[in-house]
């Protein structure tokens, strides 16, 4: 670049910069002394699946951690040891992609999309995607092998994709997972094995976390009857 190319860049010497490095603590801070609790936003992300039009959702702290406790006590440390993360940040897979792994001690495989393993294949244990991404992954043969589990999650899975993927690919285990944003990332899971029958269903409620089905009039729905879903809990 020219020198008029940099002619509005501020530029800031790590080396000399005031506060300089050794002038930092040490320690982190503590979020009790600065008035901080698991009640506070841990970020705002914008979405228009519940309404058609676009708004910020406030999750917190709370919330968060809450999919991460549920996390560590269903998948295994060896499933999300190399998990591909795939998912721009503003959209709320990515959540469960970044921190469930590196709250657990695992490795992230930083791809644009998850696409670009048609054309990178990677050392991964873990793909958390969307079913039509999941379905090109498939029709193009770009599962790895090295793939034990895959995460179904932000559109309808359906019974067929769930078949196709166990025969084309060595994946052990398919996770459907749903939940609308403000419900922070997902809310019910159920798991489908290899040799098992499939089911096309969006399962139980996660842990801290209670699903109703109502009518009109808000009470519930009898057996086998529609009705409107109702998600509450941490």
């Amino acid at each position: 670049l020219g020198t008029d190319a940099l002619a509005d860049v501020t530029l800031v010497d790590l080396e000399t910069a005031t506060p300089a490095w050794a002038e930092l603590p040490a320690t982190d801070p503590d979020p009790r002394a600065l008035g901080l609790t698991s009640r506070h936003l841990a970020y705002v992300i914008y979405t228009s699946g519940s309404t058609g039009n676009p708004k910020g959702v406030m999750i917190e702290h709370a919330s968060t951690v809450n999919l991460l406790h549920w996390s560590s006590g269903v998948f295994a440390e060896s499933e999300i040891s190399r998990t591909l993360f795939s998912t721009s940040i503003s959209f709320d897979l990515s959540v469960y992609e970044c921190f469930v792994p590196l709250s657990q001690g695992s490795t992230l495989y930083l791809v644009e999309n998850a696409l670009a393993l048609a054309e990178r294949p990677l050392d991964i244990s873990l793909i958390n995607t969307v079913p039509s991404a999941i379905a090109a992954l498939v029709d193009q043969k770009a599962v790895p092998a090295s793939a034990s589990v895959i995460n179904s999650c932000g559109e309808r899975l359906k019974a067929g994709l769930i078949e196709k993927a166990f025969e084309s690919s060595r994946v052990e285990k398919i996770y459907n997972l749903y939940a609308p944003s403000e419900t922070t990332t997902y809310s019910t899971w159920i798991c489908m094995r290899r040799g098992e029958a499939v089911i096309e269903t969006i399962g139980r409620p996660i842990a801290n976390t209670r699903v109703y089905l109502l009518d009109g009039d808000g009470g519930p729905v009898p057996f086998g009857a529609v009705g409107e879903l109702y998600i509450g809990g941490a």
